[in-house]
């Protein structure tokens, strides 16, 4: 690196700047330039006047002695001896600079891989560890402007982290065993499964296992898609509203919801699913499949609630607008069994969402990434399989992500225990 060629006004200028800055001092002055200490000493001793100024604004003698002569010499001129000397001083200053400079520019060079991986500060604190072997931890803080004392504290609670990483990897492998059984199941879900019957302090947290979920790619799957199979007809009778969008029961076999979904064919065909759920446990307690959506559909599926209920009677059941549930066939089918009927508004799908989600819910969980099912056996299979699972095994988050029968047993058992 060559050396500056700096102008007689740039030094005098130098020199006058350190002697009228309150408190100034020659390592100071001598950064803000950008010049050698040793060489701003020297236009100190060759342009300066003798006097500085204090912390307190007055101006005080120094010894430096004024223009031509040295600090501390005698009166006699530079020998060229003494004047090689302290250029060879200012050179090897400018060298060592340089080599600072150099190894500087290659830490942060080093330092700029270690960036946008995340948390910021964490990977200052991993730099440090990585290259502390080879630069000084001090050094490197500086560099990459973080206190000693934090990296230090960082340093000590490593064994700690490493312990819980070790533990997040092992819970990560008993999430991808659940999520593998059924991968529509997301962390609230998977934490019921992983505490089902775990003891007290075996117990994980929610956050925890969405956190590791997160870290690792473990998702539960989504599908969003609206399909409208409501067909209004004007009823022959006016039928209430009575649950207005309360969809809650105080017990069993009291309030239910129905609707009728599309299942797509591959070949363009449709089968329709008719739905009974029981607004308690949300329990399908009665189903029906055809490749039709007349009224004989819903019938079919309110008379295997009926089965499975061992009666309805007393009992209400709430729908939409319907062509099918506004018939007097279906009318007449509620009113042998005693079920009072309830439908929500016209053209309002809010008011019997809780059927729009259970239908959501099956075909998001059953087709996933598919539009069709690829027959109309497949479809009939599959939808047994799932429709049996959701009432035996399926975690719902209404339950306590427990199952819609195990939660009516835990119902049986507490009036039970009350008797």
């Amino acid at each position: 690196m060559s050396r500056k060629n700096y102008s007689e006004e740039f030094r005098r200028q130098a020199v006058e700047l350190y002697e009228s800055t309150p408190g100034a001092t020659i390592r100071g002055i001598s950064a803000d330039l950008g010049v050698v200490r040793g060489t701003l000493t020297g236009w100190i001793d060759q342009y300066g006047t003798g006097t500085k100024t204090h912390v307190d604004g007055t101006r005080v003698h120094t010894p430096a002695r004024p223009h031509n002569q040295r600090l501390g010499a005698s009166d006699a001129p530079e020998t060229v001896e003494q004047r090689l000397a302290r250029l060879e001083a200012e050179n090897a200053a400018l060298r060592a600079e340089t080599t600072k400079l150099t190894t500087e520019r290659e830490i942060l060079r080093q330092a700029a891989k270690y960036f946008g991986r995340g948390d910021e500060m964490v990977n200052r604190f991993r730099f440090v560890a990585d290259h502390s072997d080879t630069y000084q931890v001090k050094r490197l803080c500086e560099l990459v402007e973080i206190e000693r004392s934090s990296y230090y504290a960082w340093k000590s609670a490593e064994p700690g982290r490493a312990a819980r990483a070790e533990d997040d990897a092992q819970l990560a492998e008993r999430i991808r065993v659940i999520h593998t059984e059924d991968n529509t199941y997301g962390a609230p879900r998977i934490t019921a499964e992983l505490n089902d019957g775990a003891p007290a302090d075996e117990k994980v947290n929610h956050k925890r296992v969405a956190r590791v979920m997160r870290e690792n790619g473990i998702v539960g799957y989504r599908r969003r898609r609206r399909v409208t199979t409501t067909v209004p007809e004007p009823a022959d009778r006016k039928v209430p509203d009575l649950l207005e969008r309360d969809f809650t029961a105080t017990a069993p076999n009291r309030i239910y919801v129905g609707d009728i979904t599309y299942l797509p064919i591959e070949d363009g065909a449709n089968l329709y699913l008719a739905t009974v759920i029981d607004c308690y446990s949300r329990k399908l307690a009665g189903w029906a499949i055809a490749d039709h959506m007349r009224t004989d559909l819903v019938a079919d599926a309110l008379r295997a609630a009926a089965q499975a209920r061992n009666g309805l009677a007393g009992a209400v059941f709430h729908s939409d607008h319907g062509s099918q549930y506004t018939s007097k066939e279906f009318a007449a089918l509620c009113d042998r069994l005693g079920v009072t009927q309830s439908m929500g508004m016209v053209g309002t799908s809010a008011d019997n969402s809780l059927a729009e989600s259970f239908n959501a819910a099956l075909k998001r969980e059953v087709l996933q990434n598919a539009n069709t099912w690829p027959d109309e056996a497949t479809c009939r299979r599959l939808v047994f399989r799932w429709v049996t699972r959701y009432n035996t095994r399926r975690r719902h988050s209404w339950c306590g992500h427990r199952s819609p029968n195990t939660y009516e047993t835990l119902y049986t058992a507490t009036l039970a225990s009350a008797a």
